[in-house]
């Protein structure tokens, strides 16, 4: 929902009425995960987008309903065999929409702006059920304001979405929970979308290098924090990587040390430095925090030389398992930025748990 922003405070500054379409569910196959919106005014003003096209004329339609009857509902779009020309998802898998209309009340502005600090936040919409269309807008730094504002019209159902959604926070997911009416667990009379707003993943690259330059950059298109680090202050300029968001000039255990403890399974540490002086503290003080991804640059050689390097280090087989050594997958890269595709590759293999090959020597589904 946070690319609507803009327009969405346009429309509200010129009292123009507007729906909101979210994903809120899949099942099988669909081209935009859980949280993808769509806003549309009264005037047919479109932004977003649900399904990357197969659908949204449909959801215009539903969403101009909307508009007029000010009635929350839920609509669904599959793929029929039977009907060629029906509106539906070409990858035959089908998408649940909630579309509401757009009443900022208490929840919009503070949303807004904790995304905006990227604080973390998630919004959690009743769907299905009683009070259909309440919010309940969940916070992990009071800094910001109350842990909470607004409620789901239950003090029982509030407590336990409030927990629920902190969980997905943490994992940095949105998705669709069912409980009781008070918050029972194992029952289905209350549906509630919890759409997160984490903060961006980082990406930690020790090693002022070219390979660092475009890594940086392909990270930063896939919407990491990118930090890149090198005790060198020749190399770490600002000049040469103009698009990190942070430059440190230090060691990299250093580093490891003061950021480690908010790393965590959606961040990544990429050490591409070549140097055991530097890929060893690297490797120990990266493995000592919960970070998703540890790359490591190097030849067959490199790998190795600093394998005994590492064993003599302390590090054991755990730690091993968890390092992507040499880094990248084996797509025949070359250039850095090549190499740097072979990285967020494997980094994208590793988040989603997918075993790498073409999509046309694999069945079954393309998305999960």
């Amino acid at each position: 929902m946070k690319e609507l922003f803009n327009p969405l405070d346009r429309w509200l500054g010129s009292a123009t009425p507007a729906a909101i379409a979210r994903v809120v569910d899949l099942d099988g196959s669909g081209p935009r995960l859980p949280g993808a919106a769509m806003a549309v005014t009264i005037d047919q003003d479109v932004r977003g987008s649900v399904s990357g096209g197969c659908v949204e004329g449909a959801v215009v339609i539903e969403a101009l309903d909307v508009i007029e009857s000010a009635a929350h509902r839920v609509v669904s779009f599959g793929y029929s065999d039977d009907e060629a020309f029906a509106v539906g998802l070409t990858c035959g898998g089908t998408i649940h929409l909630f579309i509401e209309t757009f009443d900022p009340a208490d929840w919009y502005e503070p949303l807004k702006a904790d995304v905006a600090a990227e604080q973390a936040v998630a919004l959690a919409t009743v769907i299905e059920g009683p009070n259909p269309g309440r919010k309940l807008l969940v916070r992990t730094d009071e800094t910001s304001g109350p842990l909470t504002i607004g409620s789901l019209g239950d003090e029982g159902l509030d407590r336990v979405v409030e927990r629920d959604a902190r969980g997905e926070l943490a994992a940095g997911q949105s998705g669709l929970r069912h409980y009781g009416e008070h918050g029972e667990a194992r029952e289905s009379v209350v549906s509630v979308f919890i759409e997160s707003f984490a903060p961006p993943p980082q990406m930690l690259i020790f090693g002022a290098v070219d390979f660092t330059a475009a890594l940086a950059k392909v990270a930063k298109v896939l919407g990491y924090r990118v930090v890149v680090c090198d005790a060198r202050e020749v190399f770490a300029t600002r000049q040469r990587f103009p698009m990190a968001d942070d430059l440190v000039v230090d060691w990299p255990d250093r580093l490891l040390s003061e950021l480690g403890a908010g790393l965590g399974p959606r961040d990544a540490v990429c050490i591409l430095t070549h140097d055991a002086k530097f890929d060893v503290p690297a490797v120990t003080g990266a493995l000592a925090t919960d970070v998703g991804y540890i790359g490591v640059m190097g030849s067959r050689r490199t790998h190795d030389d600093r394998t005994k390097r590492l064993v003599d280090a302390g590090v054991d087989q755990d730690g091993f398992d968890r390092l992507r050594s040499p880094i990248g997958l084996d797509l025949g890269a070359r250039t850095p930025e090549e190499t740097a595709i072979s990285i967020v590759a494997e980094i994208i293999a590793e988040r989603t748990g997918r075993t790498v090959a073409a999509l046309s020597s694999t069945t079954g589904p393309i998305h999960d």
